[in-house]
């Protein structure tokens, strides 16, 4: 019945947001509460939702100070070059735009944190975006898959948990799945073109003039060279047929300028570049090395950036009020989250669910029980946390492999498969990074990007058994 009702929640959530019926925070804390009280536990629900709430404290407390700290980077002009190199690029070409998000997802992915990777990917293209009118899903259902193959780093953390679990090394799980995530890198940056190409033929061939301009311009020009001149089906966040003439000012106060770009803008800190690129590397190095806690590495790293950079209290008041938004829409989602993910384990939903899993694999599916756990990986790590599926479901997975003679190995590096999509999960945090900054419907970010990133997470597993190491 656990199990049935386990599915059942996760189902209505899906389809309530969806359709837009319910908003995220609302379906992730009333859905798990009317669940709970069905099964007959709504007693302990209070239990449930503290526990959650614990273990993802630390999480929250981290995107937080994350998005103060990376926030004030930008703000002081630490990402410009990499922005303006990404947007030389790119042009005002709708493909290129997408590829370069690919790109630019996939490079700052190195750090290993989700959040960050989509604070600083959104933060340089999401004007871009705007202002040609593209569709935003398809720059937040980019960002999500590039992250995900990347996730995959030894120090971005299924890697480490899946070697954690079977008791193997880290570095001979990831090692020899080097070459299956790189073919899908390349799928994602295949699918990065194509989505270009039909954004170029929904929009037509733009130039876009004065983006890189380092005088006082803060206005953008677009002027249509080509086009099919033919609309089509608007997507979320974008326009619909072809621009003409010569496009000035904003619908939008946020489109009035290119805040990443304006070499104007007050924040800036072109004398503190170094000290600032300085303290990222150490943060980022110190984050990689565990020398602390994350979540207090940031603390102090957003402490000590708004104090050298903005000394007066008045302008770091400023900074905070600035990414108050973000920092509300993002803490508020993993609260959220958390009822639903107590109420999933509290209830024993989540261990009947991988139970009932396990159990329906045929027994002359044994020995192919590392394909099988690639498969599965796609479905149980969208459902459930990563620590929930490493550490509750992949033991099993690996026993019943091991059976059959499949190396803990083999079963290791199969449950890296479902990772792209993964980072789509309603369970992860920084998705509602993602979709809060690029102001895309979590409900349209997830009908759009399913299909490709699953399709994403059959590439690697295919590279995977073809190059031997699945």
């Amino acid at each position: 019945m656990l199990t049935i009702l386990g599915f059942a929640m996760i189902a209505t959530f899906l389809v309530l947001i969806m359709m837009k019926k319910m908003s995220p925070i609302a379906a992730l804390v009333l859905i798990p509460a009317a669940f709970c009280v069905f099964v007959g536990k709504g007693a302990k629900l209070g239990d449930y939702v503290i526990d959650g709430v614990t273990g993802l404290a630390p999480t929250a407390a981290m995107l937080m100070f994350a998005i103060v700290y990376f926030g004030v980077m930008i703000d002081v002009g630490l990402f410009d070059p990499i922005v303006r190199g990404i947007l030389r690029f790119c042009k005002a070409d709708p493909m290129r735009i997408v590829v370069g998000t690919a790109v630019l997802a996939a490079i700052v992915s190195l750090d290993g944190d989700g959040s960050t990777t989509f604070m600083i990917t959104v933060s340089a293209m999401y004007p871009l975006y705007k202002r040609l009118k593209m569709s935003l899903v398809v720059m937040t259902g980019v960002a999500a898959m590039a992250n995900g193959v990347m996730n995959t780093l030894p120090w971005g953390g299924p890697t480490a948990r899946a070697a954690t679990a079977l008791k193997v090394d880290a570095g001979d799980v990831f090692v020899p799945m080097i070459p299956a995530l790189a073919v899908g890198l390349v799928a994602v940056i295949g699918l990065a073109y194509v989505l270009g190409v039909r954004e170029r033929r929904r929009l037509g061939t733009l130039a876009l003039d004065e983006v890189l301009v380092t005088e006082k311009e803060t206005e953008t020009v677009l002027v249509v060279a080509g086009g099919t001149g033919t609309p089509d089906s608007p997507a979320p966040g974008g326009g619909s047929g072809t621009t003409t003439g010569t496009t000035t000012g904003s619908d939008d106060a946020d489109d009035e300028r290119f805040a990443a770009l304006d070499p104007d803008r007050p924040t800036l800190r072109p004398r503190l570049y170094w000290f600032n690129a300085l303290l990222t590397v150490v943060l980022l190095t110190a984050m990689i090395m565990e020398l602390l806690p994350i979540p207090v590495l940031f603390l102090l790293g957003a402490a000590l950036a708004l104090s050298v950079n903005f000394p007066h209290i008045p302008d770091q008041k400023a900074r905070l009020a600035a990414h108050a938004d973000n920092v509300l829409n993002v803490s508020g989602m993993v609260f959220a989250a958390a009822v639903f993910t107590g109420v999933l384990q509290g209830t024993g939903m989540v261990d009947h669910m991988a139970t009932w899993m396990v159990d329906v694999i045929p027994e002359a599916m044994g020995p192919h029980m590392a394909l099988v756990t690639g498969v599965l990986s796609l479905p149980l790590t969208y459902f459930m946390s990563n620590d929930g599926f490493y550490f509750g479901v992949l033991p099993v997975l690996a026993e019943a492999g091991a059976a059959h003679g499949v190396t803990p190995l083999e079963m290791a590096r199969a449950s890296l498969v479902g990772q792209p999509l993964h980072m789509s999960s309603p369970l992860v945090p920084a998705v509602y990074v993602l979709v809060g900054m690029a102001k895309v419907e979590f409900g349209d970010h997830t009908r759009f990007v399913v299909k490709w990133a699953a399709a994403t997470c059959l590439v690697i597993l295919g590279a995977g058994i073809l190059f031997g190491t699945i």
